[in-house]
Order: structure tokens, then sequence, then C-alpha cells
């Protein structure tokens, strides 16, 4: 495999005309400076006699009628090469041979080296810390194989504690891909640990707060503690950072409006579903005796609905809430805790009069499906406040959504884009009963409150948030919550109509850095990518220590080129073509 000197070929690579492509370059070995040399230790008899000398220096003739520029990885065997060997031993000694050569390394070698730092043994907590500033748990269900695989390697090493290479390429090699996204920084919050920080700061200016009561017409819920407050979220990519009382189970009350609302779209479609419930803000109290001009509920955030949305008569009423409602939540949490509060759902039910008078009215005037049994609709609907949930499962849910449907630890699609689009529309024009309005307007983003303290909040294509503190202001809703949900939107761009673009005085985590954006597509690629070339201290990286300066060809002891500025190649010469063609 070739190996270049960065300066030389940046250089070559930012002033060739776009007609003349890498390959061509490559091809035509005259044009070569010094700089331009290969690795003279080849196995291969057939390759080694098309050597020849380029200014005192050994080069290769390209075969005739192939392409000779190719990316190799360790392993990979030519059809014309030897046949694989079987023998594990054999094959590792094969792969240090021709790491020694100037081959390019596995994906797996350069997670290695990235952490270890030019040491040749890393200790299994390193690696584990790591992997925890990129926002991963170690308990997330995509990297199952690889944590157990560590577990099992680390009881057959000598001292429990260390790995080397080939022991770190055996545990990881599973979950490469995921592994490779979170260390080269490719998850939609680049820089995790420093975004974090900003919500713990976040946290600890909403929990000097005082003021709100807690909800005493519910008895379970009147008993919490005026003084738990906490927050969680978790990205689209799986990252996941909590702060407070996140561990401490709570009933939705009507957080689950929105998720029974997405998942009767998803199962019956809009159409069918608006034939009973309307799409506006009512700008009454969630609990009002009234109806639209058609007749209907204005919108499924209200207490009208009463689950008539999830009305079906083909099934009793205990089969739909274990097995379906509770199935969908709990694939939505990406099977983290989904539980039922029994005493929740009595108070609910001994204290409901409203709900019941509610209910009846709707009746009467038609609103529900044909043959609806509304004693079994109001216990549907008090089941679904009842059910238990901790600031850590919600906020995977709040991420579903986030995510178009798709639970961002398991990678399962729960819901349909349809379902989704819906309810975080609605969610943002009537999702905060009274204050929609106000909060749509300051914060700009779904959300969906409940008289047990808990807000939902989406940051589609970004994240879930949830944040809970039992007590509420006049309106229903956390104090704690809507500040720090405020707090979040001054800091960071998350507001809807932020201009990604021009907006400078808030943060974007999205950006690697926080506030310079990189330009991944488009026409500023060509501006942007020869400065990111010539300037990123990321360029180059020491992918593993000079072992010998007569079979490496490493430049100067700096080590092997790092796929990162292959990758930035590969797109400049892409981008420069398109422009051209």
């Amino acid at each position: 495999m070739l190996q270049f000197r960065a300066s030389v070929v940046l250089k070559e690579l930012i002033q060739t005309s776009p007609k003349r492509s890498f390959s061509h370059i490559i091809r035509h070995k005259k044009t070569l400076p010094n700089a331009y040399f290969c690795s003279a230790a080849y196995p291969d008899v057939r390759i080694s006699k098309l050597k020849t000398v380029c200014n005192g220096r050994p080069f290769i003739q390209p075969l005739a009628g192939r392409r000779f520029l190719c990316t190799k990885t360790e392993g990979a065997i030519d059809p014309a090469a030897e046949p694989v060997k079987k023998d594990e031993s054999v094959q590792e000694a094969t792969a240090d041979k021709r790491r020694k050569a100037g081959i390019l390394p596995s994906l797996e070698d350069l997670l290695f080296y990235s952490i270890a730092e030019g040491q040749e043994r890393i200790p299994a907590h390193k690696f584990i810390t790591a992997l925890k500033a990129t926002g991963l748990r170690t308990g997330d269900p995509r990297l199952k194989e690889c944590m157990d695989m560590l577990k099992v390697t680390l009881k057959s090493t000598s001292d429990g504690v260390m790995l080397d290479r080939h022991l770190f390429k055996k545990c990881v090699q599973s979950n490469i891909v995921l592994l490779t996204q979170a260390f080269r920084k490719k998850f939609v919050i680049p820089d995790f640990q420093p975004f974090a920080s900003h919500i713990d700061t976040l946290y600890e200016k909403a929990r000097k707060l005082a003021g709100g009561l807690v909800a005493d017409y519910i008895p379970q819920i009147a008993k919490f503690s005026p003084d738990l407050w906490a927050v969680s979220l978790c990205t689209v990519d799986g990252q996941r950072h909590t702060v407070g009382d996140t561990k401490v189970p709570f009933c939705l009350q009507s957080c689950v409006k929105p998720l029974k609302y997405a998942i009767a779209v998803h199962d019956h479609g809009t159409e069918y579903v608006h034939q009973f419930i309307g799409k506006e803000p009512s700008g009454l109290r969630f609990n009002k005796l009234f109806l639209n001009e058609d007749g209907k509920d204005y919108n499924h955030q209200l207490q009208h609905d009463c689950s008539l949305l999830l009305s079906e008569n083909s099934f009793s009423i205990c089969l739909k809430f274990d097995h379906n409602l509770m199935n969908f939540l709990k694939k939505m949490a990406g099977n983290e805790y989904v539980g039922f509060s029994n005493a929740t759902f009595q108070s609910e039910r001994e204290s409901g009069d409203r709900n019941f008078a509610i209910g009846y009215y709707l009746k009467e005037k038609k609103c529900f499906p044909d043959g609806t049994d509304m004693t079994s609709v109001l216990d549907l609907y008090f089941q679904l406040c009842s059910i238990e949930v901790t600031c850590e499962s919600a906020s995977v849910m709040a991420a579903t959504l986030a995510n178009g449907g798709f639970c961002p630890i398991t990678g399962e699609r729960v819901l349909s884009p349809e379902a989704v689009r819906d309810t975080l529309s609605l969610m943002h024009s009537c999702g905060m009963y009274d204050f929609s309005g106000q909060f749509a307007f300051h914060v700009g983003l779904p959300a969906k409150s409940g008289v047990a303290g808990g807000i939902l909040l989406v940051v589609p294509n970004v994240m879930g948030i949830m944040c809970w503190s039992p007590p509420l202001d006049k309106l229903g809703n956390s104090v704690r919550g809507i500040q720090f949900c405020t707090d979040l939107v001054s800091l960071f761009n998350f507001h809807n109509y932020d201009n990604l673009r021009h907006f400078t005085k808030k943060l974007d985590p999205r950006r690697e850095g926080g506030d310079q954006r990189q330009y991944t597509s488009g026409p500023q690629d060509n501006e942007s990518l020869p400065k990111e070339l010539a300037l990123k201290d990321t360029v180059w990286t020491k992918v593993w220590p000079t072992e010998d300066s007569s079979t490496s060809t490493c430049l100067s002891g700096r080590g092997c080129l790092c796929f990162d500025f292959f990758s930035l190649i590969l797109r400049f010469i892409i981008n420069r073509t398109r422009r051209h063609l």
C-alpha cells in the first residue's frame, strides 16, 4: 500500500485540474516527486518484479488494465494470493507481517491505538471510560456482544485487567461499526462531555427554584416529595445522560396521551382517528366540558378523549392493555423500565368523577365508535395514566419519537413515520395545557406535561428529554421542568425556528466544537475542505509505534495515516468531480 507525505499529496490534489483523476496521478510515475514512494516489503514475487526507480526511490509500476490504487484491510486476500490459512495463529502472524510492511490496519487496530496512546496494552477500565465519554453506556443493548466478550476475555487473562491488541480486537470486532462512529465523533452530539456539563449546569439552576404545589387530588401523587428533581436525555444515536433522581418511578399521567395517540395512528391511520377528534388547541382548561363546532373533541391532549382512540370492541380491555399498549410502550423505551402502579389506578378510579362525567357527555354526543363500553374505556384511561416509568426509560420513549419511530438503543421500528409526524405536530401546538402557546413561542419544541410533574420533550432528529419534578404551577406544569426547557433553548439552538447557519448567539452541540459549522455536502465543500485538510490537527494520527525503520514505511516516526485522512481526500476528489461534470 502506498504511503504518502501529507503536505505533498495535499498540494498535488488541491492544485490538480478536476479532469485529472487521483488514479491518473498514481499511474504516471514520472510526474511524482521524491516524496511519493512505497514500501519495499512485498511478499508476492510477481509484484516485486514490477519495481522500478523514480529519482532514486523504489516505485511499483501498475499492472496493465487493473486499478492499482486500493485500500486493503488487514486480513484481506487478493484472488491471486495464497489461500487463507485456517489456523488462528498463522492469521495473526500474517497480520503482523502486513502491518510491519506498511499496510493500513483494521478499524479494530485503529481504535486500539487511539485509546492506547502508544502503549502495547491498555487496562479495560480505560476503554470503558473512553466509551462512556462518547455518551454510550456499557448496558446499551447494541453493545451486548462486546461487553459479554470483554467479561469472558478478562477472566482468561493473568491479571484480569489488561488487554493487548489481539484481545482488544477480539472483544470489539462484533460492534466495531458502532464503536468507530462513537470514537470518530460521528454521533449527533460529537462532543458529548461538554454538552453533558451544560445540562448539569441547567439542572442545578432549576433545582434552586422554589414554589409550586404537588397535585393533591390524586392521593398517590400527593405523597411525592417536592424536592425530587430529575433530568434524563437520550439522543437519536443512543447517547445517554442523566442527573438527579432519575431512578425513582413515577406515573406518566397525561404524558401518556401523545404516546397512545401515536399508537392509534400507527394501528388505524390518521384519517380514521380524526373522525373522532380534532386538531385544534381549545384555549380551555384540559378537563372542560366543551366540544368544537363539529361536535368533536378538540384534540387528543385533552381529558375529553378518555381513550376513545383505542376503544375497539374486538378484544377485552385487559387484553388490549397487557398485550398491545404495554408492549408498544416497552418497545419505545428500549425494554427499559415500564411498570404499572395499581395503587395509582385505584386512586384515579375513586377520584375520577369528572372523567366519568366527561365520558358520558362524549357518549351522549356520539363521539365514540358504536357499541363502546363506557366503563371499560374509562378503566383503560385510568390504567394508561397509572403506567410507571423512570426518567431514564421515558427519555428513550421521547428519543424514539425524535428518531422517526425507531428506538435508538435497539434499532427496532416501533411507530410509523406518519404516526410520529402527526404526534409531534399536536404536541407542539397543544401539549402543555393552557401554556401551549407560550411554550411553543419561547421553547419551540414538541412537549407534553402531566400532573405527576413530568415533561416529555422532543428535539426532532436530535434527542428526547424527560424532566420530572412534582411541584406544579397554576397551569399544571412542572415549575422546574418549564425553567429547564426554557434555559435549554436559550443556550442551544434547538428552537424549531432558530436559524442553524446564521444564528451566532447560541451554541450548536450538533457541530464538533459546538460553534463551528462543518460542511458535509454541497458546493461549499470545495472551499472549506482544502482548509480542513491543511489545518485540521487530526489529519495526522499516530496509529502504532515505529518498530523497525528498515521494514516500516512510517514517515519520520510519525506513524501511518489514519483513515480520516483518506476519507477527506476522497470527499475532496468526489466533490471536485461533481462540480465540473
